[in-house]
């Protein structure tokens, strides 16, 4: 490459595609794709808009503090020593008159990528257990839940597999890129795709199969193909006999659901079930990738331990064209080492909010399965994907509005807009109103940052250096190149948190004067510096080793993998899968909403005033059933707003053929920069899905907390296009 171009890992969404940053006058001029013709396929618009990202107008330079009562947006330029002194003084204030867990942090891996443990490793320290982060909602809580079963979060080997069965996921060309790629791939030489989606997907239009369920209905789906399975005697005898536990007790709860149940819950024609459940268990290796719809269920729990139960039964683990358990890259020292997990005491950790009620990717969770896990993998605490040792998010959020169990005072949001990132808007802002102290650390004013007392500006992917392992979901490390110097108060979250740590006497804990230290430390166990693996190439995987465990047996408490789990069992929960249904559509709310609707110029929250993108998506759009459209009296276009018991959306009507009768869809993350100075929190309340859902315990499910988003009641209201939509670009 030449010397003005280097290669970057994007973190615009969280899939971390390697891509090219082309640098002119000391600005970032392009992102571009890869030179290796394996990888130049991996790049989206959202990649190549990034430098207008970078380079925005209003991005965040300069520490701001506060002005006027919270929320009012209004603000004061001070320096980054100042900031950092007057948080350091306010945060030891509240942890002096409430203890150490009155204080929570809201966070994002994907959009932090710098931070290396090191906010842990300082809540640890502090003596705070309650982190948060959208990864329980998000890939996070399946690595959590997957360690239940095989003690470990697996990944698909697209490269081999000659199935490939998709939960509602749906990679596109500009959405997870790199799996869409991977998935046409194995398509082309000949792999059978399973498309599970009420809809007809992107994917389910090209798929060998396609199952139209009832949204929320996966984990009876899964079970209906356990039966299949079982009944067929289609599982693999040999390594379950040997390897698995609780056959006989998984088998009699299976024999609960037989077709035609599982055919009336779902929808689905029962011979189609049998169908996929054969192709599935009969091809020579097959995958069900991560996938985020079964993350967000009444029965989430459940559906992702039946997906981790099928890989097992059908011979699927740890074996070519299967599912991959890669464990720590042994040259790399991973964030759950630098996090200190151990520092904390069990007293502390029993304090975590969810730790009794939803314990399942909480420390409570963590404490059972860590001796397993070290004597498999060499560290008691795999923290996958950032996903298993967190506080639940809601609890966190009722106990900064009630003070019970006791207060949460403080609270800390980098790169993540927590007031839109979780369920239950209206209980967040409550929240949030209720603090003493609250600090954002952003790249642009979010609604979020505008309720902080302290807003500190971040720096971009451009303008660090990194090495992504993937949050040791793979052993795969990727170089990413710093090409520009970042604005001269804007700092990584590694660096607000060393700051603040020495501000609190951990600075012996903190000895890494810099992000290359860091760096430097990570790769020591490879005998590396970061200046020595950025010379040798840009990607490095260690070679795979399959059935690991028939030397070390897996780490969970049984050594097997666990088809009836001790570790629910022990905490109180059904050790067997199971499906529950969620809230029903009624004569007052008729229809079944699906949120989170992934639009693919944005990820989650950002990216609204990027104007490239927001070009390509102006406004939302609720998304209707051409029939249900018609029973509505409503057109393609018409202005209306999706309500619920909780709380209403104003969007445009969407009218599609690919839409499910009797479902609404509804897009994730929406408010309007443009309105910021013209509506309260620059309309976070006119269009966003959070508002929508409600987290009373009659939408969770029980073992993690996570919220019903896939089929909760809801109605469409006509209305007119709301006065302050003239400020809205794309509205008329």
């Amino acid at each position: 490459m030449s010397a003005d171009t280097t290669y970057s890992v994007c973190t615009i969404c969280d899939i971390g595609c390697q891509l090219r940053t082309e640098v002119e006058d000391g600005k970032v001029k392009r992102v571009i794709a890869h030179d290796n013709p394996m990888l130049a396929s991996n790049i989206c618009f959202k990649g190549v808009a990034a430098p207008s990202v970078h380079n925005h107008p209003d991005r965040l330079r300069v520490p701001l503090k506060r002005v006027g009562a919270r929320g009012e947006d209004n603000w004061e330029e001070i320096s980054y020593e100042q900031a950092m002194n007057e948080i350091a003084e306010r945060l030891k204030k509240v942890v002096d008159e409430h203890g150490p867990e009155s204080f929570a942090v809201s966070t994002s891996g994907w959009n932090t990528q710098t931070t290396h443990a090191t906010d842990r490793r300082f809540m640890n320290l502090l003596g705070s257990p309650n982190w948060i982060s959208g990864v329980s909602l998000c890939a996070g809580n399946t690595a959590a839940v997957n360690k239940f079963t095989y003690g470990w979060f697996p990944m698909g080997d697209f490269g081999n597999t000659n199935c490939i069965v998709l939960f509602g996921h749906n990679p596109r060309k500009h959405s997870w890129t790199p799996i869409y790629n991977q998935i046409n791939a194995a398509r082309a030489r000949g792999a059978k795709v399973i498309v599970l989606d009420p809809r007809v997907s992107d994917q389910a239009e090209v798929s060998d199969l396609h199952l139209r369920l009832r949204a929320g209905t996966d984990a009876a789906m899964c079970l209906g193909w356990l039966k299949v399975i079982f009944d067929e005697d289609l599982y693999d005898k040999d390594f379950v006999g040997e390897w698995c536990t609780g056959l006989d007790e998984l088998k009699a709860r299976v024999d609960e659901y037989p077709l035609d149940r599982v055919e009336q819950i779902t929808g689905v024609d029962r011979e189609l079930i049998a169908e996929a459940a054969r192709t599935y268990a009969n091809a020579d290796g097959a995958i069900i990738p991560w996938t985020p719809i079964t993350d967000m269920q009444i029965s989430s729990t459940s559906a992702i331990r039946l997906h981790s139960i099928l890989r097992a039964v059908t011979g699927n683990l740890d074996v070519v064209g299967g599912e991959s358990l890669g464990g720590f890259n042994q040259g790399y020292i991973p964030e759950s080492e630098i996090a200190l997990h151990e520092e904390l005491s069990l007293g502390q950790k029993e304090k975590q909010l969810g730790f009794d009620k939803h314990p399942a990717y909480t420390y409570r969770a963590a404490e059972i399965l860590k001796g397993p896990t070290e004597k498999v993998w060499g560290y008691p605490y795999a923290d996958i994907v950032m996903g298993c040792h967190m506080a639940n998010p809601s609890e966190v959020f009722r106990a900064m509005v009630t003070e019970e169990p006791y207060p949460i005072k403080a609270f800390f949001a980098l790169g993540n807009n927590a007031l839109m990132s979780y369920p239950n808007q209206h209980q967040i802002l409550k929240a949030m109103m209720n603090q003493d102290l609250i600090v954002a650390h952003e790249i642009f004013m979010t609604p979020t940052a505008m309720l902080a007392d302290y807003v500190l500006p971040g720096d971009v992917f451009t303008e660090r250096n990194h090495v992504a392992d993937s949050w040791s979901w793979t052993t795969r490390l990727s170089l990413s190149q710093k090409a520009v110097e970042s604005p001269a108060d804007a700092t990584s979250t590694f660096q607000f948190w060393c700051d603040l740590a020495q501000r609190f006497g951990f600075g012996n804990r903190f000895p890494w004067e810099n992000l290359e230290d860091m760096l430097d430390h990570r790769l020591s166990r490879s005998g590396r510096t970061f200046a020595e693996f950025e010379q040798s190439g840009f990607m490095e995987m260690q070679t795979p080793q399959y059935r690991k465990y028939k030397k070390t047996g897996f780490a969970t408490p049984s050594g097997k993998v666990e088809l009836y789990s001790s570790v629910l069992e022990e905490m109180g929960f059904d050790p067997l899968p199971y499906y529950r249904e969620g809230p029903l559509p009624s004569e007052q709310y008729p229809y079944a909403v699906f949120s989170g609707v992934r639009e693919d110029p944005f990820f989650q929250t950002g990216q609204r005033n990027i104007p490239e993108l927001r070009s390509r998506c102006p406004l939302p759009s609720i998304f209707v059933h051409p029939e249900d459209a018609e029973t509505e009296g409503l057109v393609d276009g018409d202005w209306v707003k999706l309500e619920t018991a909780y709380g209403d959306v104003t969007a445009q009507l969407a009218v599609q053929t690919s839409m499910k009768q009797g479902h609404l869809r509804v897009p994730h993350g929406w408010w309007y920069p443009e309105l910021r100075g013209k509506v309260k929190l620059g309309g976070a309340f006119l269009s966003s899905d959070a508002v929508l859902c409600s987290d009373d315990d009659e939408f969770l499910d029980h073992e993690q907390g996570i919220p019903h988003f896939k089929g909760y009641p809801g109605r469409l209201v006509k209305t007119e296009m709301p006065e302050v939509f003239k400020d809205v670009q794309g509205a008329s």
